[in-house]
């Protein structure tokens, strides 16, 4: 076993430590409740951990193993899952004292399938309430503690718990879902790797709606060859979830990571990314161009107005609004006392739209969608920055709703461009500030082209070295 400290391997690592016999699934999760235990109590990552069951299904993916029966690269690997995924027995919450006792019957679909795969469930993240927040901040619940600074700073959400407890090291992959960049904000602002799944390839079915017009699932992890495992074995259609049903059963995405970027058309989207961002996130997204010239592959600037336009369509989160309103309508009648304020001011909006504004809304969007296609023909990816700054302080971003209201769409300006246009995404780390916290470099592609936009993102996280920087947790050990 390597010096690596085993709470900081790859999933891919642990895997072939599983498979040659010199990692018990048994012994890895002992080991990840063991971290759990020691350092979330600052961390406040986990919204729920069940030892008994978590010890007991790591059990079974050894025994099964010993009789023979390989589930694939994830048998035995432990993993988390954002408090809107349902999975039998346990309450999902979705952030929220509304729905404590909301038990679910059955798992999400994405659940069974990890299930299927051999992975286990050590337990469920934290999230920002009903998914509905850029920074990541749960008043009901706490907010998670991103792990790259000693002083609470924001975690980025609504995924806020799966980017903090992957870049802590307490698991090696955690899952989110993404309406507006719920999983590569958190996963940029933790220093993790996040995926941004093209709406459709991926079912939704078992998880909490907030919008299911721009709703997507995606994992955060520790390297891109983890992404592409994990998203392998999630896609494909289900009945549970209409928007899947024409995609194809497989896909293999992992055997192409290793092709290289060499004549891959890459392009940095000028404008609306780059408006009021932080100079050091600047610097070094731009830096990552001289890195893939270098590997190869064509890097030029375009210009990319249709950036600009999906803002402001959608700029108000009109159909987010309406969509939620929807879901919500039972509770925000008899309970929208008890909802948070961050919460509530973004969704209240929908209660009085009218059905035409709504419609022209998702019409303006579906346009927008296909006037992005054709302006990428002749682009295999985008690079600009996940978010527009770093992770800035907790108290700073939660002083009161009124600054939550002007950080909350800088956070989330550069990600949902990508979920109006039907784009997916990627984000991975590409640099730290001078403080030491995190910055990401968002890959996006064309829809239902993951293959391609995680292809380039291994090249790169293989040319450079900062997903192997790690942040120091002393200041949490309880």
């Amino acid at each position: 076993m390597s010096e690596t400290p085993l709470h900081w391997h790859t999933m891919s690592t642990l895997s072939r430590q599983i498979h040659d016999g010199t990692l018990s699934p048994v012994d890895l999760m002992e080991h990840l409740l063991a971290r759990v235990e020691a350092l979330d109590g600052r961390l406040h990552s986990m919204r729920l951990v069940s030892r008994q069951r978590a010890l007991a299904a790591a059990q079974a993916a050894e025994l099964a193993l010993r009789a023979g029966q390989d589930a694939g690269p994830l048998h035995g690997i432990p993993y988390a899952v954002k408090d809107l995924f349902d999975v039998q027995g346990l309450p999902t919450t979705a952030g929220s004292n509304l729905l404590l006792d909301n038990i679910a019957s059955r798992d999400a679909t994405v659940v069974r399938r990890l299930s299927q795969a051999g992975m286990v469930l050590l337990g469920k993240a934290q999230t920002v309430q009903f998914a509905f927040g850029a920074p990541g901040i749960n008043h009901h619940h706490g907010t998670p503690h991103n792990p790259w600074h000693a002083t609470p700073h924001v975690p980025g959400g609504s995924s806020s718990g799966s980017g903090v407890a992957v870049g802590a090291g307490l698991v090696p992959m955690a899952l989110g879902t993404d309406t507006g960049g719920s999983v590569r904000i958190p996963a940029a602002l933790c220093g993790t790797v996040g995926l941004k799944t093209t709406v459709g390839q991926v079912s939704r079915a078992g998880v909490f709606p907030l919008s299911w017009t721009f709703d997507s699932v995606g994992p955060l992890t520790r390297s891109v060859e983890d992404a592409a495992l994990v998203y392998q074995a999630m896609r494909g259609p289900d009945p549970r979830d209409a928007s899947t049903q024409g995609v194809a059963p497989h896909e293999d995405v992992v055997t192409g990571l290793h092709d290289g970027v060499r004549g891959l058309r890459l392009a940095f989207a000028e404008t609306a990314f780059w408006e009021d961002a932080d100079p050091e996130v600047i610097q070094a997204v731009r830096a990552c161009g001289d890195i893939f010239h270098g590997l190869g592959a064509h890097v030029s600037s375009i210009a990319f107005p249709e950036a600009a336009e999906a803002l402001e369509a959608h700029g108000s989160g009109l159909i987010s609004a309406v969509e939620a309103c929807l879901e919500h309508q039972p509770r925000l009648g008899e309970r929208f006392e008890e909802y948070d304020p961050v919460v509530t001011y973004r969704i209240t909006p929908g209660k009085d739209a009218t059905a035409l504004a709504y419609l022209q809304a998702v019409q303006t969007c579906a346009a927008l969608s296909a006037k992005a296609r054709r302006t990428l023909h002749d682009v295999d990816a985008l690079l600009v920055p996940t978010t527009m700054l770093p992770a800035l302080p907790l108290a700073e971003v939660d002083a009161s709703l009124d600054a939550y209201k002007y950080w909350n769409p800088r956070y989330s300006r550069n990600t949902r461009v990508g979920n109006v246009l039907g784009l997916c995404a990627l984000t991975l780390p590409c640099g730290f500030t001078r403080q030491g916290l995190p910055i990401g470099l968002m890959i996006c592609g064309k829809g239902f082209e993951e293959a391609t936009i995680l292809r380039i993102g291994y090249a790169y996280e293989q040319a450079t070295a900062w997903h192997e920087r790690r942040p120091d947790l002393a200041w949490a050990r309880a």
